[in-house]
Order: C-alpha cells, then structure tokens, then sequence
C-alpha cells in the first residue's frame, strides 16, 4: 500500500492528479492518500518526480517495533514468569493466525488471477 513521505514531498500535486479514484489529497501543504478509496494502481508512484509515494514494505521495520512495543507494554499486567510466559505464546498464537490468514488469502489471490491468464 502506497504512503508519502512527507519529507520528500514537495507539493507538486502530481500524485493528486493521476491518481484514478481521488484518493490523493492536499490539506494544509501535507498530501495524504485515503486508503478507503486507494486502488493499489500505482499511478502515484510512477508520477512523483522526489520519489516521496513510497511502498509499504519500507514500513515492515517499523510495524515490528511496534508491535514488540504493545506485547511489552501488555506484558506489563502480567506478575509473574508463567502468566508472562503464557501471555508471549497467546501473542505468538496471535501473529501466527494473521501470517495464516495473509497465507492464504494470498493463495486464493493467486487461484483468482489465474481467471486473468
């Protein structure tokens, strides 16, 4: 999913202006891309000339760091070894059914492109 840089961006409305489904837009000098209406075409990326529409897996990193901040920021209400222990493998169970869900929905995807062939 596309995310802009704010950093990089320079205003120039290029993204704005491809983009298929108004999903781009400018509110007090910050481009924001509304993910509701975003169609994953891709057009922002190729029109941004600073390169600020960037991809969602420069964000993997981060989205780590946070979740290990949340698990340690639960972890907090548990006293003792077992019950931490057995929060950590609820957790563990946790991001095992989202890596299961994401699995297979990308095998369904791919069962569903083959219609496109």
């Amino acid at each position: 999913m596309p995310w802009i840089n704010q950093d990089k961006c320079s205003g120039c409305e290029l993204c704005i202006n491809s983009c298929p489904v108004s999903a781009i837009s400018k509110k007090n000098d910050i481009v924001e891309i509304n993910m509701e209406k975003c169609i994953r075409c891709g057009k922002c990326h190729s029109v941004c000339p600073q390169e600020a529409v960037r991809h969602d897996s420069e964000k993997i990193p981060q989205e780590i760091s946070n979740n290990m901040e949340k698990t340690k920021e639960l972890l907090k209400n548990y006293k003792n070894k077992i019950e931490k222990n057995a929060f950590l493998e609820r957790m563990i169970k946790h991001y095992n059914k989202e890596m299961k869900v994401a699995k297979q929905t990308i095998e369904e995807i791919q069962i569903f492109q083959k219609e496109f062939d």
